[in-house]
């Protein structure tokens, strides 16, 4: 289920990643507030990557492409919780998950807001079901790393600025993490 941009709350932290208090996740996006944030990617056995499609009635990057899930811990909440439950309501599936790297950036997004993460990725294979919030996701779809590569390049409009960012950064680490084994 869909939270609410303006009541959530998200964990305001210092560059360590060190938590300094809370904020609403709204007014942490308006004011560029330093957050903890989580990112789910979700290969298959085939090591092709999970993307949806963001609702265009998110508060912000609707109608966007990005990765299997991404959200915030809640105060209190460990982030590979997170990441298992913000799985679980986006997509309506779980499966095992395992840490990938932690990523910090901060840049505007549409919608005059700004995102100011501290972004604990987490890595998993899914080859089941899935049923998605409707709130949430408005399309998903499987692809191959290197087509993923290629669209990006050639429309990176067409997908959130962190998962721009994470394919960008770290490449080599996707495109090994995807392959088949």
């Amino acid at each position: 289920m869909a939270g609410s941009a303006d009541g959530d709350p998200v964990i305001l932290v210092d560059a360590d990643d060190v938590e300094i208090g809370t904020a609403t996740k709204l007014d942490a996006h308006r004011r560029g507030l330093r957050h903890r944030a989580i990112s789910v990617l979700v290969r298959n056995s085939s090591g092709d990557f999970l993307l949806q499609r963001r609702n265009p009635a998110k508060y912000h990057s609707g109608g966007l492409w990005t990765n299997a899930c991404c959200s915030h811990p809640l105060p209190g909440e460990p982030t590979v919780d997170a990441a298992r439950r913000r799985l679980s309501e986006e997509m309506g599936f779980t499966c095992a998950i395992e840490p990938l790297f932690v990523y910090s950036y901060n840049t505007p997004v549409p919608g005059g807001l700004i995102e100011n993460e501290v972004v604990h990725v987490f890595g998993g294979t899914h080859d089941g079901g899935i049923r998605p919030d409707p709130a949430e996701v408005s399309e998903w779809k499987w692809v191959p790393y290197g087509a993923l590569t290629q669209d990006m390049s050639a429309h990176p409009e067409a997908y959130t600025v962190w998962f721009r960012l994470y394919v960008e950064r770290h490449s080599d680490m996707l495109a090994a993490w995807t392959a088949v084994r």
